[in-house]
């Protein structure tokens, strides 16, 4: 029975236990490295595996890591700075931080449960949270729990003149979705080893190895029991009533695949009503193009690293990107974000936002249903704590903080090609 207990004593003693709870958790697990650690102690090894593997021997994660942490910010003092806001706004709306979440597909098979506690977490922070479409909850149900934060990402369905993709836009459209992802920059299937390793299949399914995997695991195990097998619920309808992982991939294998192609993408651009966004731009002259035919956002993004490994990292590629664009859109980093830090070097270089998808993930591996909010707290508090070291008032003033950016790709590295 819920305690209806109002005694001004006894809130103050559950505020106090929550407050305690809240420190040790930032002793224990200050950043996200630490979260990382945890998880891969916690979690089944394929969960582990499907949540922060990449493609080939991760080389385009590392390189993501490697750029993001070269980036030298200068900073200035002699003048009184006190722990500065970080709230911003992307799209005409307010949101806390310029931190979001980014799409995951799927994320329902690294931890039972993930998208209701990454929504529900995201509404309480007030910071973006991009649904994947291959999700265990629907657009509707996620509309219900962060109204004010939705985003919705979603695959090329190009069979019936995109009939599927189209009344997904619209769904979005009636919940009040704040703004529509298409992801572009999957071309074609590639390989995950580390996946293929810990006996992941595709189509995948929970078979006798990963079962036998799963019995290491009870925080996983009792996640599991309580919200279910992850169903593929959003593409329900356009599957004849099916949801589960194996079938959802063989539908994907039928009905999606490939990037969008421009002509595409104009005919979201005339049906979607809100702010429009393409995930997965690299190249200054596809941003341009995507800002032509009335694109509102990018996302400067190589897939987390899990396509191949030969991409630029998404931060190297940023500020070309950011030149090209001139401020005619918004541009979000997506891509080896693991700190505050490294969203402050994302918004010094151009962006004007940077989400994370990994470290979402390495906090529900770590620490469960309350793992996101725990990560969000970490972001905004080391964003924070930046923006003051740099001597900079607001995150506005990060554009003017002089950076070195040594791996940036150059106008002269993109003539060679």
């Amino acid at each position: 029975m819920k305690n209806t207990n109002t005694d001004p004593r006894y809130l103050d003693s559950r505020a106090s236990r929550k407050e305690r709870a809240r420190l040790k958790l930032r002793r224990d697990f200050p950043n996200a490295s630490d979260l990382r650690v945890r998880a891969k102690q916690r979690l089944p090894k394929f969960a582990f595996e499907y949540l922060d593997g990449g493609a080939g021997s991760d080389g385009n994660i590392a390189r993501n890591w490697r750029s993001l942490d070269s980036i030298e910010l200068m900073p200035r003092y002699g003048k009184v700075i006190l722990p500065p806001p970080t709230n911003a706004k992307l799209f005409g709306n307010s949101y806390s931080s310029p931190i979001g979440i980014s799409p995951i597909g799927g994320p329902g098979t690294g931890f039972p449960g993930a998208e209701r506690f990454l929504a529900t977490a995201a509404q309480a922070a007030k910071i973006p949270y991009t649904l994947g479409v291959l999700s265990a909850i629907t657009i509707e149900e996620a509309a219900e729990i962060a109204p004010d934060v939705l985003w919705l990402q979603i695959y090329r369905f190009a069979r019936n003149n995109h009939k599927i993709g189209l009344d997904l836009a619209r769904r979005a459209q009636v919940v009040g979705v704040k703004a529509l992802v298409l992801t572009w920059d999957t071309p074609v299937r590639t390989t995950r080893p580390r996946e293929v390793k810990a006996g992941i299949t595709n189509p995948f399914k929970l078979n006798a190895r990963l079962r036998i995997d799963a019995l290491s695991s009870p925080p996983w195990l009792w996640s599991l029991m309580r919200n279910g097998i992850p169903r593929f619920v959003s593409i329900k309808p356009y599957m004849g009533g099916a949801s589960s992982a194996e079938e959802a991939s063989k539908f994907m294998r039928t009905e999606g695949g490939g990037a969008f192609t421009w002509d595409e993408i104009k005919l979201y651009r005339d049906k979607f009503k809100g702010p429009l966004i393409i995930k997965g731009i690299l190249h200054p002259e596809d941003a341009a193009r995507a800002i032509e035919i009335g694109v509102d956002g990018l996302f400067v993004s190589n897939h987390g690293g899990r396509q191949i490994e030969a991409l630029p990292a998404s931060i190297d590629a940023l500020p070309a990107i950011a030149a090209q664009v001139n401020g005619r859109a918004t541009i979000i980093l997506d891509s080896g974000v693991r700190t505050g830090i490294d969203a402050a070097r994302a918004l010094a270089i151009g962006a004007d936002a940077a989400f994370a998808g990994k470290a979402f993930l390495w906090s529900l591996g770590a620490l469960g249903k309350n793992g996101p909010a725990h990560m969000i707290e970490i972001f905004s508090s080391e964003l924070s704590a930046t923006l003051g070291q740099l001597g900079c008032i607001s995150i506005d003033q990060l554009r003017s903080v002089p950076r070195r950016h040594m791996s940036a790709w150059t106008p002269e590295d993109l003539l060679k090609g």
